[in-house]
């Protein structure tokens, strides 16, 4: 009779650590090149950001963060060389539950990372590389508006105007479709809160309530239902 109550037990010791580690993130990955640096995971905390982990990197550009993660969220690896340079030194990736690998070189630290294992990693690349477009666009208009010649013509430069204006138009729209078309994933409140946190507040409300519910119950869900309430109270 003592053979159940000891299975009993060790299955319950196994689903209780099994449950500890269902919030738990590895960031694991290689900084090829690096000989010498300080890499740090850090996030957001109160508008405050903090460092979570830090690793001394000597000769080896291997690493290892473990954290815990209560609901996908963006994440920084941020390295600090030896070099007194701080440019193209932080990389942004939505860390969520579960494990993922970073790779990335020394010397193109943010440019060239390369991270898996999260999927709403990937959906946030995919928005990034169409509003990279938009951005493109964007910076095109504004070179070509500071052209002396075309300066000289104001039809030229009223077009100029309306073409970004066009842009700026269809970037906003994008944002707010691919959040709309992602209501199940927690990229989609966070496009709402970084990219158009000032759009009209009936597309907001209406993306909040098509929300899934544990999308709405996590971190950008909840700062979206705060925007929401400060907004109506304005």
């Amino acid at each position: 009779m003592k053979y159940p109550c000891y299975f009993l037990a060790i299955a319950i010791l196994i689903s209780a650590c099994s449950g500890e580690k269902a919030d738990t993130m590895e960031v694991s990955g290689t900084v090829k090149g690096l000989k010498k640096g300080t890499l740090y995971l850090q996030k957001v905390e109160d508008s405050t950001l903090v460092s979570l982990d830090s690793l001394e990197m000597r000769g080896k550009g291997d690493f290892l963060f473990t954290t815990s993660v209560e609901s996908p969220e963006i994440f920084y690896l941020y390295l600090k060389k030896e070099d007194q340079n701080e440019i193209n030194d932080r990389i942004t990736f939505f860390g969520e539950p579960g494990k993922i690998n970073i790779q990335t070189l020394w010397n193109a630290f943010d440019t060239k990372a390369v991270v898996t294992g999260s999927t709403t990693q990937k959906e946030l690349e995919e928005f990034r590389e169409m509003m990279s477009r938009f951005n493109t666009e964007n910076l095109e208009q504004l070179r070509a508006a500071s052209d002396p010649e075309i300066l000289k013509d104001p039809a030229s430069v009223d077009s100029l105007q309306q073409a970004n204006e066009r842009n700026i138009r269809r970037s906003y729209l994008y944002a707010l479709n691919y959040a709309m078309s992602h209501t199940g994933s927690h990229i989609a409140p966070y496009i709402a809160l970084s990219e158009v946190a000032d759009a009209n507040i009936k597309y907001l409300d209406s993306l909040y309530n098509s929300l899934d519910p544990q999308v709405a119950d996590g971190k950008y869900g909840k700062a979206l239902k705060k925007l929401l309430e400060e907004r109506r109270s304005e």
